[in-house]
């Protein structure tokens, strides 16, 4: 139990010791590496470790393969055709030997510090409107917090957003219903299971460390408004779950505690988050 509980905190997934479907699927992905197999589009789409280098060089070189999420969809597909043309190679979006080689050439060029896909998240959202006004928001929960999630849709609906409710108990269909609606950030709610009366809050970061720095800041902030309202320990971490893993856009699960506070509390919590998410809105990036 000790080694599972020790992989499931380095791949960023719920630590339970229980080698679940998550926990299995995460194994598999974690036995690929560059090189293994030829990466392409395919469906199901391709998911494993050597998916998220791929992502990462292409990243580095200036090639937006999207998110290093270890999932080869269609932009990674479109970034490594558009890596082989430039350097030279049959544009087929196949990654084998040849294109592998190619990046091995470029050595320290693929080890930048910053990802294209980093750059284009800020500046999607730095082009976004500076309020809420025309901002679609998801707001999820797997169950138990129907009433919060609903609260706080009304509160940010109040002032001058657009929420989206999401109520389903799989995270990949949480994910599928933010993608679908075009949400511009998600905001999941959910208690607390460890038992320690901790209020954390994830955002998504991949286990070879690229994270989404606008979900980092939404995160921060998140955690920054919680803590007046429900004191005790708090925290925000980087995590792998699936909700963060699928969705496009800046996304944070918020998992609060102590259960009677969070009932008791429901309308502070709402104002809170809503005043997290429109500082969010209307702060500028990070450089």
């Amino acid at each position: 139990m000790a080694a599972v509980r020790a992989f499931q905190e380095r791949r960023g997934i719920r630590t339970d010791g229980v080698c679940g479907d998550q926990t299995w699927s995460a194994l598999v992905e974690a036995g690929y590496r560059l090189g293994d197999r030829p990466l392409y589009l395919a469906h199901p789409m391709q998911r494993g470790d050597d998916v998220a280098e791929l992502q990462r060089r292409l990243g580095s070189l200036g090639f937006d393969g999207g998110r290093v999420d270890g999932i080869l969809g269609p932009r990674t597909e479109r970034a490594l055709a558009d890596f082989q043309r430039n350097a030279g190679l049959v544009s087929d979006a196949v990654c084998g030997p040849a294109t592998i080689a190619a990046l091995e050439r470029l050595g320290s060029s693929c080890d930048a510090p910053h990802s294209v896909a980093t750059v284009r998240e800020r500046e999607e959202h730095r082009r976004g409107s500076r309020s809420l006004s025309g901002r679609r928001i998801a707001v999820g929960e797997t169950g138990g917090l129907d009433a919060l999630a609903r609260s706080i849709a009304g509160v940010l609906t109040s002032a001058g957003g657009t929420a989206v409710v999401l109520q389903h108990p799989d995270s990949y269909e949480q994910a599928g219903g933010a993608n679908a609606a075009g949400a511009a950030a998600y905001l999941g709610v959910a208690l607390a299971t460890d038992g320690a009366g901790r209020c954390s809050t994830a955002y998504y970061r991949s286990p070879s460390g690229w994270e989404s720095p606008e979900g980092r800041r939404l995160a921060e902030l998140v955690q920054a408004a919680l803590t007046p309202v429900l004191g005790g320990t708090s925290t925000v971490r980087g995590m792998a779950v699936p909700v963060l893993r699928e969705t496009v856009m800046p996304a944070v699960v918020v998992e609060l505690a102590p259960a009677a506070l969070v009932v008791e509390r429901s309308a502070e919590l709402a104002q809170a988050l809503t005043a997290a998410v429109r500082l969010w809105v209307e702060g500028a990036p990070e450089e």
